[in-house]
């Protein structure tokens, strides 16, 4: 790997400079880089020079006069530069281990780099982490990151991870205490495993940390057809007491999938505070839910006009009361179609595993003009979904036309789209 350029922004120093997909970036004043950490470090100055290395070969060495804050406005292939850190764990529960061949080559990556959790905010177990990083997230004052944490119980850890230095969690937490470093904490519950007692014991322990832990996110275990590894699924009872011992706790939220579960109404937006763990579903729905309610709606368009809701059954209740209040548009339909996902099994609900085939099925049969879906369905910055199989041809096969919600947690994009009607 390398620091490889895969785009420049419009109007930005790299565009006036000349900078374009395929160059290199070698050195930034004569350092070289691990990382966009190292990157964004070395161009903290007025006058940086910078080393490019072009497609067919030639270097060439540029001085750069800018803001101290301003950045050239390169887009990389990748955050990191070196070698990413893979995970050396076999989780119990892991997501990529019980998917089928056939998807996206990027789908069966298993990285479990702390450089990647600081900038990107993907989740690390910390199993791999060296006194040489520590050092260096120490010396940088680097955080926050995202930890998965699972159990603070050592015995029960290296066995859900399969990873004898997975016992090592609660040191490396108590480090991060220690050294002042903020991080956010993930369990994903296993019936059997880390619920109940263990789950207290976890929440205890953490809680010991105080303010170091800036939130504490909890989500089910997913489970599809393709699972080898025996596991239960989180039932109502599991849900309901999940949430029960998570009330005890400041900074401690269920992910929407335990209410719906336990038949519970989603909480109201102070449950989540700063809505920290979005991308683990925690609060989304109140989110979108709580913004669509703000939004001014037209009292009528100019001509009858269908709308219909792709949306996962995670979401179904609440897709159903939008629809209600959006059909009281005069001249406007609208409806819910919850997308079956026949593909991975009943278990799994969620929109960002949704397939072409499972799409197509559900909404080809449609009387409507078009079909609103959101953007996590698609791989960011294209068309594609996991299966590989792109927005063409789903528009083909089912013979529909498509607008892509790019704000997942907000439905102004299509309100504004039904006032051009």
């Amino acid at each position: 790997m390398s620091a490889t350029v895969d785009s420049v922004l419009n109007g930005s120093i790299a565009q006036e400079l000349g900078i374009s997909k395929g160059d290199e970036i070698i050195s930034v004043d004569g350092q070289i880089m691990q990382d966009m950490i190292d990157y964004n470090f070395y161009m903290k100055s007025e006058i940086v020079t910078i080393l490019v290395k072009h497609p067919n070969g030639d270097e060439e060495e540029i001085e750069i006069e800018k803001d101290f804050d301003e950045d050239l406005g390169i887009v990389f292939e990748s955050a990191v530069f070196d070698k990413v850190k893979p995970c050396l764990n076999h989780c119990i529960f892991c997501f990529v281990d019980q998917q089928p061949k056939g998807l996206r080559n990027t789908l069966y990556v298993k990285d479990d780099d702390y450089r990647l959790s600081f900038l990107q905010g993907t989740y690390i177990t910390l199993t791999n982490l060296t006194e040489k990083d520590k050092e260096r997230i120490k010396r940088m004052h680097l955080g926050p990151f995202y930890i998965s944490v699972h159990t603070t119980n050592p015995e029960l850890r290296v066995k859900m991870l399969k990873n004898p230095n997975a016992g090592r969690a609660l040191e490396n937490l108590k480090w991060f205490r220690k050294n002042k470093i903020p991080f956010h904490a993930q369990i994903v519950l296993c019936p059997g495993f880390n619920d109940g007692k263990e789950l207290e014991k976890t929440l205890s322990d953490l809680a010991e940390l105080k303010n170091t832990v800036l939130s504490v996110a909890i989500v089910p275990v997913g489970i599809t057809q393709f699972r080898q590894e025996k596991l239960r699924q989180v039932d109502k009872k599991c849900a309901q007491e999940t949430i029960k011992i998570a009330s005890k706790y400041k900074r401690v939220c269920c992910s929407d999938e335990f209410f719906l579960l336990a038949d519970e109404p989603i909480p109201l937006a102070k449950y989540y505070g700063n809505f920290c763990q979005l991308d683990d579903g925690v609060g989304s729905l109140r989110l979108t839910y709580d913004d669509f309610k703000k939004l001014k709606l037209p009292k009528s368009i100019s001509k009858p006009y269908k709308i219909v809701f792709a949306c996962s059954y995670a979401a179904k209740n609440m897709f159903e009361k939008i629809t209600q209040k959006l059909s009281k548009i005069k001249n406007l339909e609208v409806k819910s179609c919850p997308v079956k996902s026949e593909y991975w099994g009943k278990d799994i609900t969620v929109a960002g595993l949704i397939t072409t085939e499972d799409l197509v099925k559900t909404v080809k049969n449609e009387d409507c003009d078009i079909v609103v879906i959101p953007s996590v369905m698609l791989r960011p910055y294209t068309q594609d979904f996991l299966d590989g199989k792109n927005l063409e041809y789903v528009k083909k096969k089912s013979g529909k036309n498509f607008l892509v919600q790019e704000n997942i947690y907000s439905l102004k994009e299509v309100v504004d789209f039904i006032n051009t009607l």
